[in-house]
């Protein structure tokens, strides 16, 4: 039997990467992270071993760390993730940012999140703001079943969760905020091919040969749901915030403005209800 960093010495030269197999090490043996260093010269049992090898192979063969462990991440949550949604990534914490700067000063608000996936960024909001009451939405019903264990798993309550497509089954209501992490790939992109991207659910990446199909619509369908002087936010690709904000424009919003990331690229857009 190997010792504990015997086996992550091996694991790590194979993924070509020390934490991801510290990640999957812990997964397996049900420990923390800082585990590895008192226990370092531990023997690992059969069993574990076994496990371990076999997701370091999953690994090296391109599944996603965050869904082979079933956890990401993001903000101050700690989440569950699955095949059924994208895996949340930190430069979406900027949309985030950005909704909570724009919530009214009263504290008092209300939030819809559209094609929310594992919840993390309407759970996200609701952390920080408690008063405000979020309402997220998704097509896939896989997904959202995922946010709500999520939601109940992280103890937030001031989030319902709705069944259906973008703002379809918000039924009329108005909200000071909406923001989306849509679909914004184009269709033909050979990235989708590649990398994590391979696993992650096509129907939460891509978005017609320019990659605008989804965001063109929620621009034009938020302004019947959004109160006047509301809010409406999206991330986008890179290379996408001229065209996002020509659309925002032509749409009647106004104070249109793109935010960049910490990268300095082009990551969020967004206009103001007139």
């Amino acid at each position: 039997m190997a010792e504990v960093r015997q086996a992550l010495a091996h694991a790590a030269a194979t993924l070509n990467d020390r934490l991801e197999a510290e990640l999957l090490l812990v997964h397996v043996l049900g420990k923390p992270r800082s585990w590895l260093i008192a226990h370092a010269n531990d023997e690992l049992d059969a069993a574990h071993a076994a496990a371990f090898e076999a997701l370091v192979q999953r690994r090296s063969d391109g599944e996603p760390v965050a869904y082979l462990t079933g956890r990401r991440g993001f903000w101050s949550l700690d989440l569950e993730v699955t095949p059924a949604t994208l895996i949340p990534r930190p430069e979406t914490e900027l949309l985030v940012e950005l909704a909570l700067d724009r919530l009214p000063a009263t504290g008092a608000a209300r939030v819809a999140d559209l094609g929310t996936g594992s919840g993390a960024i309407a759970l996200a909001i609701a952390r920080e703001s408690p008063a405000v009451r979020v309402v997220a939405t998704d097509a896939s019903a896989d997904a959202l079943a995922v946010a709500q264990r999520n939601a109940i798993a992280q103890r937030i309550g001031n989030v319902a969760f709705a069944h259906g497509d973008w703002l379809a089954p918000l039924h009329g209501q108005v909200f000071d905020v909406i923001v989306s992490n849509p679909p914004y790939i184009e269709s033909g992109d050979p990235h989708l091919g590649q990398g994590d991207l391979r696993f992650e659910p096509m129907s939460a990446l891509a978005s017609g040969a320019d990659g605008l199909d989804d965001i063109r619509r929620i621009v034009t369908d938020a302004r019947a749901h959004l109160k006047p002087g509301g809010w409406l936010l999206m991330e986008h690709g890179w290379n996408q915030g001229e065209a996002v904000r020509a659309l925002l424009q032509a749409s009647g919003y106004r104070e249109v403005f793109t935010a960049q990331d910490l990268e300095q690229r082009d990551r969020v857009s967004g206009g103001r209800q007139a």
